[in-house]
């Protein structure tokens, strides 16, 4: 018989007893950030449940991991940890176990509506890595800037690329995003341009939340690196197109990424995603022996992308893509970060770059949806080359199981326009 919760899910919900992400939220404005985690249409405070001696497994009954204001000293705790914990709160939320259920006033304060409380950035991130592991986006990207005989560099099909981002600017779902200014290419003898992008663009991508980490100087084994990753959120890393195409050679994105990073508030475990794993692609050529898996998979994660334009009240789906797009896996990018001893820290994140599938719905940004705008898009009777201000992007991302959900709810932002 399939787990159920005592407390009433929607067949739709992403949120039911088989999933159980983590989040950090403040159930009145005032309130301290606490953590909780997502059942059906409430949240699971799980000070409260700290508070009430309820995490009695070995690894947590004396921690006081749930009464911070960030997930990051339970995440430092690993695996096991995390596996007690998941153990311990769907037994508490089971329709069968009295603890929770039939305890009024522990419910009252312990379970709070979702659409009352505020959800904020789910850890401290010390830093961030941005990769760039779809081989279509990586085609498409380099056929549009490159031409189509050499698309794609020959060194990408033997590590996992990726670039050092901007933490700071990493912001909680339904942050408003301002548009950047900045420089862009100059035409014929004039000076290069400077105001605001011309070419605001959204990218589809997830990311990974990093757990215990490692020492400086001793990489993680690409077989363990699984037990280095505690679950993945869905990001929205946008871009300015034409301030990055002036600006990244040689040394890579730099204006053109930081202005703003979104990603969702719901961390959904790799132990909830588990089911859903898949095959990874097959590599040729073969990946170097430290990159080389005894099992290599992804996940099926469907993915969405709506553009609510500026002024409508109807959103346009304008991407449908999967998380299993990806040739580099996450255990290889992990493995690969640390591979020449860079230390990872619990918190640390990395994306997984813009996930664009073999179709042309399945592509992940307005680059390659209009082809760095030469074929426009048509939303509800307008047209878009790239986002305009006042539009609105809507991520989602869901696994479908048997008879349930295991979703990552939505990712939000908003442009306004630039100063």
């Amino acid at each position: 018989m399939a787990l159920k919760s005592f407390i009433e899910v929607h067949p739709d919900s992403h949120f039911p007893i088989q999933n159980l992400p983590y989040g950090v939220f403040k159930p009145e404005p005032q309130s301290p950030a606490r953590p909780g985690v997502a059942i059906g249409d409430y949240v699971l405070d799980l000070s409260e449940i700290a508070k009430a001696g309820l995490f009695t497994g070995p690894l947590l009954k004396d921690s006081d991991c749930f009464l911070q204001p960030a997930l990051n000293k339970f995440l430092a705790m690993g695996r096991p940890a995390w596996k007690e914990a998941r153990a311990t709160l769907q037994k508490l939320l089971s329709s069968s176990e009295p603890t929770l259920r039939d305890n009024a006033n522990l419910r009252l304060k312990a379970l709070v509506p979702m659409n009352k409380v505020e959800m904020v950035l789910p850890m401290v991130i010390g830093d961030y890595t941005d990769f760039f592991a779809s081989m279509h986006h990586a085609k498409n990207c380099g056929t549009i800037f490159r031409g189509p005989q050499n698309p794609i560099s020959p060194n990408w099909f033997h590590l996992p690329i990726a670039y050092h981002g901007r933490a700071s600017s990493i912001v909680i779902s339904g942050t408003d995003i301002i548009r950047p200014r900045g420089q862009g290419h100059p035409t014929g003898d004039s000076p290069p341009y400077f105001g605001p992008s011309q070419k605001l663009d959204f990218e589809l991508e997830m990311a990974a939340i990093v757990g215990p980490g490692n020492e400086l100087g001793k990489p993680i084994n690409v077989n363990e690196a699984a037990d280095h990753i505690f679950g993945l959120v869905l990001m929205n890393d946008w871009s300015a197109r034409d301030i990055q195409a002036w600006e990244y050679v040689p040394l890579g994105p730099f204006l053109g990424k930081s202005f703003g990073t979104t990603v969702s508030p719901w961390i959904v475990t790799l132990d909830a995603l588990e089911p859903f794993a898949v095959d990874a692609p097959e590599q040729n050529p073969k990946p170097l022996p430290y990159l080389a898996e005894k099992i290599s998979k992804n996940y099926d994660i469907s993915l969405e992308v709506q553009i609510k334009p500026a002024g409508q009240n109807d959103s346009c789906v304008v991407t449908r893509s999967n998380f299993k797009n990806l040739y580099w896996t996450l255990t290889q990018q992990l493995a690969h970060h640390t591979i020449n001893g860079c230390n990872l820290r619990p918190g640390d994140l990395f994306g997984t770059g813009t996930i664009s599938g073999p179709e042309q719905d399945s592509l992940g940004c307005l680059l390659e949806l209009t082809w760095n705008g030469q074929k426009p898009l048509l939303l509800n009777g307008t047209t878009r080359k790239f986002l305009e201000d006042g539009d609105e992007v809507i991520f989602a991302g869901c696994c479908k199981g048997d008879g349930y959900n295991v979703g990552f709810g939505t990712c939000t932002g908003k442009i306004l326009p630039a100063p």
